[in-house]
């Protein structure tokens, strides 16, 4: 098949998936439609907005779909009247069979991470939170599991050691239009070698999941090592962030966000979790093997700050407590 004659229908979402529609619409290729994730109420007006993929659709008068239910026959009528031969996905949902199997040369989906580790919803966060030293984007063919179909391509990137979330994935957001375009060549070449995930497990070798961030699974554990803190605050910076609570002299309680900070190794007999501060330049934790230093963070009702602002023109915090 041609390229001019190639027709893609796009699935994807967030500010990432925008990218590779992007570099497809540049390079020519013929998206006959978009599906997209409904418009969600944001801000305190709660207005609807639209997408960062459905407005760039938009803007190329692109036929945008934004099905609640995937297997919805209307949907799913509508979908194949667009007659695509491969579909792409990126940032979007789980796909049903009906779907994913509709276009004659399949779908590929590009995930941000080196599959078969860190499946799932949040493989930048986890990658840096586990304090992993590369990463990448894989495009792989969809199958009825979750991120565990054949894989077409992939390409690495190093982590820094200082490096947050919210870097990578800048990061890894350049580097996926390219990826796109790689796949969809290869594809259109008739020379893919889709490679089974099962190949590039070691023997005995863990696989790295990549879940869904929550309010739970973001909040900090003061018990943990430093060393693994240090990573978990950047991993989650600057969104979610990884946050905390503290309860402050009249007994409230107040969430606090916390998205920079340092670890300074230290032997010392504190108590995790305790809160120390020279109540003008400085706030820290004591943490298993040595201080986590908080030097940006978020109470809520606030805006961020540095530990020297917030400190500014207070009594001190002699009396907060982390709870």
């Amino acid at each position: 098949m041609l390229k001019q004659e190639l027709r893609i229908v796009y699935m994807g979402t967030p500010e990432f998936a925008a990218a590779p529609l992007q570099a497809l619409i540049d390079n020519d290729y013929k998206v006959v439609a978009v599906v997209s994730m409904p418009d969600k109420a944001m801000g305190r007006g709660l207005k609807l907005q639209a997408s960062p993929v459905k407005q760039l659709a938009l803007s190329y008068s692109l036929p945008v779909l934004q099905p609640d239910n995937l297997k919805d026959p209307g949907f799913l009528e509508e979908l194949r009247s667009y007659a695509a031969d491969l579909q792409i996905v990126v940032a979007f949902r789980m796909l049903p069979e009906a779907v994913w199997a509709m276009p004659p040369m399949g779908t590929f989906n590009l995930h941000a991470s080196l599959l078969p580790q860190y499946r799932g919803a949040a493989p930048i966060q986890w990658a840096v939170i586990n304090g992993e030293k590369q990463t990448g984007l894989t495009s792989f063919l969809l199958d009825r599991q979750m991120d565990t179909g054949k894989i077409l391509l992939q390409e690495k990137i190093s982590i820094g050691p200082d490096e947050t979330g919210g870097s990578v994935y800048s990061r890894l957001m350049e580097l996926s239009g390219p990826m796109v375009l790689r796949t969809v060549d290869l594809l259109l070449s008739g020379q893919s070698k889709p490679l089974a995930q099962e190949q590039l497990i070691g023997e005995n070798e863990p696989l790295k999941a990549a879940p869904k961030l929550h309010k739970d699974n973001t909040r900090i554990d003061w018990t943990r090592p430093g060393a693994e803190l240090y990573n978990f605050v950047r991993g989650l910076a600057p969104h979610p962030a990884a946050w905390t609570a503290w309860q402050k002299a009249d007994k409230s309680i107040q969430p606090v966000k916390i998205f920079q900070c340092s670890f300074v190794a230290r032997e010392h007999r504190l108590e995790s979790g305790e809160l120390l501060s020279d109540q003008k330049s400085y706030i820290k934790t004591a943490v298993p093997g040595g201080f986590l230093h908080w030097e940006l963070f978020q109470p809520a009702g606030k805006k961020a700050m540095s530990a020297a602002d917030f400190l500014r023109g207070r009594p001190g915090i002699e009396d907060f407590t982390l709870v």
